[in-house]
């Protein structure tokens, strides 16, 4: 009797779970629904995306918001032309130090994109990236202050 082969469609969950398997995951004990709830409370719209990574990689770890959000590139509002909040992942843990940013997001200046990033409090072993943009987003340091406190609500940052 011939090897049965995998059917494409079983072949495709098989590796994506295998992945899943191997991907990085949020710390024993966090709620991923109850850290989700706690960033919509904060910061929910559909234009916002908060990364959570590793430090030392800025392996993703944690998404809150879509691809398509998360991926799209946006002013960097630091001089450099633009960026993702994907890339500022990658270099946030090596950098060390706390980014927070804002400037209008497109060229009739009626919307603005803010930027927060820096380590998560408490953990040394994680770090946070942030996007919003929109007509009343507020300044950077603003969305990562209300960010800091969601990581708090939701788990991710021991309690002080």
């Amino acid at each position: 009797m011939p090897a049965r082969r995998l059917t494409p469609p079983l072949a495709l969950m098989a590796a994506l779970a295998l992945a899943a398997a191997c991907a990085p995951a949020l710390p024993k004990g966090v709620d991923p629904v109850a850290l989700e709830a706690a960033i919509d409370d904060a910061v929910g719209d559909p234009n916002t995306c908060v990364l959570i990574g590793q430090a030392q990689t800025g392996r993703l770890v944690w998404r809150y918001g879509t691809h398509g959000v998360c991926g799209k590139v946006w002013p960097a509002c630091n001089g450099t032309e633009a960026r993702t909040v994907e890339g500022l992942l990658k270099t946030a843990g090596r950098e060390g130090a706390e980014i927070w940013a804002s400037c209008p997001s497109n060229a009739d200046r009626s919307r603005t994109v803010a930027w927060a990033a820096g380590p998560v409090p408490g953990r040394a072993d994680l770090v946070f990236t942030a996007v919003m943009e929109g007509a009343s987003t507020p300044p950077g340091i603003v969305l990562g202050d209300k960010l800091r406190g969601a990581l708090k609500r939701g788990g991710l940052s021991p309690s002080s």
